[in-house]
């Protein structure tokens, strides 16, 4: 399932064209089924548009049922990582690769997250102002929790969509406006000054799995929607160049993460490495990461010495089997 009713629809159809040149088509046959507000469809060879079903969740081929045996989530934002998808499949007993809808709808509310994660006291969590539109709000009360700069991002969005960097009183409330005019609640964080990293996380049979985690160094102020897509504005190293000691904690923090919140299949985190103290800030989870060519968990894939095709039919047995 890709597309979805985000701006992030265009990146989710390359994820999906990604998986589906990589799985392994002498054991699957594979469906795209593009969700739009308007109509969930799949595509024929012949270009025919087939409407979902949504009843039971199936199409009709020429004159043939189709049901599925499992749904491979690539939908990044709403519907497919706010958990609302994961919830009408478990209402119809369907297995999909992601968490399910609690934990997808606790991280995408990126608030929230930092609140549970915070209560988990393995790692730092940067000093945070959260806004909901209608409620009031002023520039001094922001000012008396945070200090500048910080950044203003919407609090349930991804790829860097509505995000701004503020480095002044007169930027603020023009960010926090562009912010909500992608979600009606807000998310102002405090700027932690360092590199920024990021790792895969996965279980497959049982085992929790790490990925060789990505430094993230972007040309532009922050790793915004231009440097995450536009080739040469980011530069972005697989594995990380960090010392043992901090790979090995990146590693820990982010397992003990991924079973504390009750993550499945696979997920992205992100993490800050401040400069000054060399101390680890979680950032957020993304639990449907991108898998685009430029994506960065097909890269970690690699240099884990793993192949999309195993990797991805991996992900596949395993939410079968877990709803057998």
């Amino acid at each position: 399932m890709a597309g979805g009713y985000s701006g992030e629809h265009i990146i989710s159809i390359q994820s999906a064209k990604t998986i589906e040149k990589n799985l392994d088509p002498e054991l699957y046959n594979v469906y795209k089924i593009i969700v739009t507000r308007e109509d969930w469809t799949f595509e024929a060879n012949d270009g025919q548009r087939i409407s979902v079903d949504k009843n039971d969740f199936s199409i009709a081929v020429k004159g043939e049922k189709i049901k599925f045996d499992a749904v491979f989530i690539v939908i990044h934002g709403t519907p497919g990582e706010d958990g609302r998808i994961q919830g009408y499949l478990d209402m119809l007993q369907i297995p999909y690769t992601t968490c399910n809808s609690i934990v997808s709808a606790l991280t995408f509310n990126k608030s929230y997250c930092n609140k549970v994660v915070r209560d988990f006291k393995v790692v730092n969590i940067a000093n945070s102002v959260h806004l909901i539109k209608g409620e009031p709000y002023s520039v001094g009360a922001i000012l008396e929790q945070i200090k500048m700069p910080v950044f203003v991002k919407p609090n349930e969005s991804g790829s860097s969509i509505g995000v701004s960097k503020v480095k002044s009183v007169e930027e603020l409330l023009p960010a926090i406006e562009k912010a909500f005019g992608e979600d009606d609640q807000v998310l102002i964080e405090e700027y932690i000054e360092g590199r920024e990293l990021t790792i895969g996380v996965y279980k497959v049979n049982g085992y929790l799995h790490t990925l060789p985690a990505t430094e993230i160094i972007s040309k532009n102020k922050f790793f915004d929607y231009e440097a995450k897509y536009t080739p040469g504005i980011t530069n972005e190293v697989t594995p990380a160049q960090i010392d043992d000691n901090i790979r090995e904690q990146l590693e820990s923090k982010a397992s003990y993460i991924y079973r504390h919140l009750n993550c499945r299949g696979v997920v992205r985190m992100d993490f800050i490495l401040q400069k000054q103290t060399n101390k680890l800030f979680f950032l957020e989870v993304n639990t449907t990461p991108g898998q685009s060519e430029n994506s960065i968990l097909p890269q970690q894939v690699a240099a884990a010495g793993n192949n999309l095709k195993d990797f991805y039919g991996a992900l596949v047995e395993d939410c079968i089997k877990m709803q057998s």
